[in-house]
């Protein structure tokens, strides 16, 4: 167990592994039990979290306590088939996830300013 250790401590990571995996691709009657099943075998699981509106469904986010227990859960776990449909796994990013977010409340902001000062743009054909 300490030699494991240690030898995490020398290990160096890419930049866009992370703690939290982003999974996508799941049967929609999928329960938490059955993620805690899937992904707990892999670590230490803090929270899962199933997608249930009509845009979430069939994704869901896993937190894992150590970085490299995610590691090896997406490793493992991305192409992996759960009721016939294949799992993909991987990091969430969330640079990547508010960025259509941040551009729509920017276009709403900038069209805003343009209808206070009574400013147009003429359109791009």
């Amino acid at each position: 167990m300490a030699m494991q250790a240690a030898r995490r401590q020398n290990v160096r990571l890419p930049p866009e592994v992370n703690r939290i995996l982003y999974v996508r691709n799941l049967p929609y009657k999928i329960t938490a039990e059955e993620m805690y099943d899937i992904f707990g075998k892999y670590g230490a699981i803090r929270q899962i979290r199933v997608g249930t509106n009509s845009d979430t469904k069939g994704t869901a986010y896993v937190v894992y306590d150590d970085i490299f227990d995610a590691k090896n859960a997406c490793d493992h776990l991305s192409g992996f088939n759960v009721c016939g449909r294949y799992l993909v796994v991987l990091y969430y990013q969330p640079n990547r996830a508010f960025k259509k977010v941040d551009q729509a409340k920017k276009q709403a902001e900038l069209d805003k300013m343009k209808a206070k000062y009574g400013l147009s743009t003429p359109e791009i054909k």
